[in-house]
């Protein structure tokens, strides 16, 4: 499994419109709205290297709304909510 994190620019006024649509497509786990010099983050996970680069590089770059983007690649994950997760079905 492949996670990316992207960081995007939307165009003025097409936040809700372009969160949509990243949605929409395969491999966006999640989209948010976010303050700062990004607009939009989306949380991608795919099965291979490949089809990040497709996603990013052919599918995301024909929404009109997105007006560049900054793609971070994941090495390791680390979450509170998996370890609650494992200590709330009683493994030591």
């Amino acid at each position: 499994m492949v996670t990316a994190i992207v960081l995007i620019n939307v165009k003025r006024g097409m936040i809700p419109e372009t969160v949509q649509w990243l949605v929409e497509m395969p491999g966006v786990a999640e989209a948010y709205s976010v303050a700062g010099p990004y607009d939009v983050v989306a949380i991608i996970r795919v099965a291979e290297n490949e089809k990040l680069s497709e996603l990013v590089t052919k599918k995301m770059v024909e929404l009109d709304g997105i007006e560049r983007t900054t793609t971070l690649f994941a090495f390791e994950a680390f979450s509170k909510y998996d370890l609650e997760r494992m200590f709330s079905i009683g493994i030591d």
